[in-house]
């Protein structure tokens, strides 16, 4: 098969399957009673980065974890960089939620977590175990905040752009919401075997490294659900959700998809760079802003972001002599 032809239909099966996986997620959580707030944050948030982690896994058991590892770094700046840089162009993104802006900071030190970890080309079972584990508790803190800020009292509109968001005001039947996670699922484990297999052919074909592949076509390829999340939410101008969505999808891909990749199996990237490690973190605390001036990230930055993420790119395309 045509390797454009394989990434192409890789691309739909894995949007199409995150999409699938999203709404029965949402509606088992709803009718365990989980407020919209909760599982904007958690559920949501989590489940668009089932490309990444879908794929992640594939390319680890397929002995090509380098572009597990590029998928999981890439799309982590793509995340912020490019899709954030878009979303505040189009419209400047507030995040009025406290819980919001405190997951920035949890973001930024799960990024200097990835840093050391990565930092000897090599993901060990233990570190595995360790990320998970890290997922675990951040999901449970989460959860309780979010849980405590909906006892409080949310504004009302940022209650409604979470509601809006899981777009159900009462759980679908039992039976829809779990056939739709599990034919989700499956759908997304054949297209990451096409997406994955073509991509690797186009990395030998281009000459290009594993790595540079992954943090590049893969990494934006499996960032199109939280794309279409967060450019749904920035023309609705609701902030939260897609400042939400980014940040606690960064999180999952790092403590999630590297946690569960290194355990199936040992992941070595010795082609791995510090300016790669350094652009996942730098543009994670360019969200700090977030943080300190009142959750508002204006047009201005948005472009610088943009910029950044267009250069870095650029540089990495040259590097590989692509």
């Amino acid at each position: 098969m045509n390797e454009w032809l394989g990434m192409a239909l890789g691309l739909v099966a894995l949007y199409f399957g995150a999409e699938a996986l999203v709404k029965g997620g949402a509606g088992l959580a709803l009718r365990l009673g989980l407020t919209p707030l909760v599982i904007g944050l958690t559920v949501i948030a989590f489940g668009t980065s089932s490309p990444e982690m879908v794929v992640s896994v594939q390319a680890t058991l397929g002995g090509n974890g380098a572009i597990s590892v590029g998928n999981v770094v890439g799309s982590n700046i793509c995340n912020i960089a490019l899709i954030l840089g878009l979303c505040a162009l189009i419209s400047p993104m507030r995040a009025d939620l406290q819980v919001i802006r405190r997951e920035v900071p949890i973001m930024i030190g799960v990024s200097v977590f990835a840093l050391l970890i990565l930092a000897d080309g090599r993901v060990a079972r233990w570190e595995g175990a360790l990320l998970l584990l890290s997922l675990i508790a951040y999901t449970a803190i989460t959860v309780r905040q979010a849980r405590a800020a909906t006892a409080a009292g949310v504004d009302p509109a940022v209650e409604k752009e979470f509601s809006d968001e899981v777009g159900q005001d009462r759980p679908r039947g039992l039976a829809f919401s779990i056939v739709s996670v599990i034919g989700g699922l499956a759908v997304l484990i054949v297209g990451s075997h096409f997406f994955v297999e073509a991509a690797v052919s186009l990395a030998t074909k281009w000459g290009m490294s594993q790595i540079a592949i992954g943090l590049t076509i893969v990494a934006v390829g499996t960032s199109l659900p939280e794309l279409a999340t967060s450019l749904l939410a920035a023309f609705k101008r609701q902030g939260d959700v897609a400042i939400g969505n980014v940040v606690g999808s960064n999180i999952f891909n790092v403590l999630g998809i590297l946690g569960v990749a290194a355990l199936l199996r040992p992941i070595d990237v010795p082609a791995l760079s510090w300016v790669d490690l350094g652009v996942m973190l730098g543009v994670s605390i360019a969200l700090l802003p977030v943080v300190r001036s009142g959750g508002r990230i204006s047009r201005g930055e948005g472009a610088l972001l943009l910029a950044a993420y267009i250069g870095y790119t650029w540089w990495l395309l040259a590097q590989s002599g692509a």
